[in-house]
């Protein structure tokens, strides 16, 4: 996933980090690298603090409102975050790099996660990866708890219950984000 997001991020640098005078053009890789990892970073605190079952609900709806949803919001934050603290950029420079580029880029990997012709990542690599817990079927799962052609909270206490912790616990708190918390 790694991967991944760091030809995302390369892709779309141009304006963000490669022709910003901000950044002089020695940390173009690092300023990348630290967005990568921020990116990573922040995937995972929002899957870990109640921002899962918005996470869930962007996978499966290959982005949806990328620019709304409170997990690319909390995303763009831990970017701006790192960027100051690995780069000693101003905020207001950061706010410009991960607004430019956070967005966009989950945009895009949340697309080539719903594109059946693109094997470079899925919705269950996404979510693996956020959550720390690979070779679990998410996206099996949420197709599950959705067969009633809607997702509420008993049906993903139901499905995904024993897969985090065995019942409504912890899951309940990491999908707190779904129905209408942050």
């Amino acid at each position: 996933m790694f991967e991944t997001l760091m030809n995302l991020v390369q892709q779309n640098a141009g304006s963000a980090i490669v022709n910003n005078p901000a950044i002089p053009n020695q940390h173009n890789n690092t300023a990348m690298e630290t967005v990568v990892q921020s990116m990573l970073g922040g995937l995972t605190q929002q899957a870990q603090g109640g921002g899962l079952g918005n996470l869930l609900g962007m996978v499966v709806n290959g982005g949806g409102n990328i620019q709304d949803n409170p997990v690319t919001q909390g995303v763009q934050q831990n970017v701006e975050q790192g960027l100051m603290e690995k780069l000693g950029i101003s905020p207001q420079v950061a706010m410009s790099i991960a607004g430019a580029l956070v967005p966009v880029v989950l945009g895009k990997l949340m697309h080539k996660a719903a594109d059946p012709n693109d094997s470079s990542v899925d919705g269950n690599t996404i979510l693996g990866a956020a959550t720390g817990q690979q070779g679990t079927d998410w996206m099996g799962m949420a197709g599950s708890a959705m067969a009633d052609g809607k997702l509420d909270m008993n049906d993903l206490m139901r499905v995904a219950g024993s897969q985090l912790g065995g019942g409504a616990g912890g899951l309940g708190g990491m999908l707190g984000g779904l129905f209408g918390g942050k």
